[in-house]
């Protein structure tokens, strides 16, 4: 388990993109001695030990636990590089809010709020409470300071909920002081003044289809058979990781159902999806980019 990895800060805009173009020029690039990352990255030392921890918690790169440091990229961070370098597509955000929220060795307050808290409208201090009792219930030995889960609450709202609606002063959208996370609008104000929150369920069309059944195959690789109830419920299933209600969930799947992937059964008292065709979650990933490439091919 792991708790404030991030220093304090989210991912700004464009620090993904900047972290992949210097791992791929230099895999030890965060612990060079000829050359100190904080001139490399044009940021400070605690945005880049920040920087190198949130490409490992987002799956786009990994780093060996023995010998150099030195990162390199997952086959995620492979195909993001590849296709989508700037984080510009609503698969891409997907894809790294589903890695973040499944995270439970590295974002572990991360992977808390998405699989197990399940209070719909709070405060910071309902969720400090709540993470506190499913730390004793867990049995883990691990003593974590109650500073650490102020930040790591403040990071997730901060990751989640728009700088425009944080700040009483007016941010341009422009401004790389957001995060591209919150553009999936998970979390919003219920009371500013009060500071209650509220999670929302993400919109189905911010999840396309290829990359909702990558995320579905992650999770339940080789079923031939899946419950609705697991894929709303279940830990790391793709209804926790983005607040879903079964009406929205419904949606993404009749989506991917068009596509003659699966087929949804809901008579004689079954809910379940049963799987017509058998690949995997990176090729999906991957069809997914090549058939936004060729589509800009063709408008080009």
């Amino acid at each position: 388990m792991k708790f404030r990895g991030h220093e304090t800060f989210f991912i700004r805009k464009g620090w993904l993109t900047k972290g992949m173009k210097y791992v791929k020029q230099n895999a030890a690039v965060f612990v060079s001695k000829d050359e100190k990352p904080m001139d490399v990255f044009g940021i400070g030392s605690n945005m880049v030990k920040s920087l190198r921890y949130w490409m490992q918690v987002a799956g786009i790169t990994e780093e060996k636990k023995t010998g150099k440091r030195v990162q390199f990229f997952t086959e995620l961070g492979e195909l993001i590089y590849k296709y989508d370098r700037y984080i510009e597509e609503q698969g891409t955000l997907a894809l790294l809010q589903y890695k973040m929220a499944n995270n439970k060795d590295e974002a572990t307050a991360w992977y808390y709020f998405f699989n197990h808290f399940k209070v719909q409208e709070f405060t910071k201090e309902d969720f400090i409470n709540n993470i506190k009792a499913w730390l004793v219930m867990g049995g883990d030995s691990v003593t974590v300071a109650e500073r650490s889960l102020q930040d790591d609450f403040n990071c997730i709202i901060n990751t989640y909920l728009p700088r425009y609606k944080t700040s009483s002063k007016y941010i341009s959208p422009e401004n790389n002081i957001a995060c591209p996370l919150g553009e999936l609008g998970l979390i919003d104000y219920v009371n500013r003044e009060n500071k209650i929150y509220r999670k929302n369920i993400v919109a189905a069309d911010q999840i396309p289809p290829q990359i909702a059944w990558a995320m579905i195959l992650a999770k339940h690789e080789g079923k031939m058979e899946i419950s609705l109830d697991k894929l709303l419920n279940d830990e790391g299933s793709i209804g926790r990781a983005f607040n879903l209600d079964i009406v929205t969930l419904l949606t993404i799947l009749r989506r991917i159902e068009n596509k003659g992937i699966v087929k949804i059964v809901r008579t004689a008292g079954l809910d379940v999806v049963k799987i017509l065709k058998m690949d995997t979650a990176i090729e999906n990933i991957e069809a997914y980019y090549k058939e936004i490439w060729e589509e800009q091919k063709v408008n080009e």
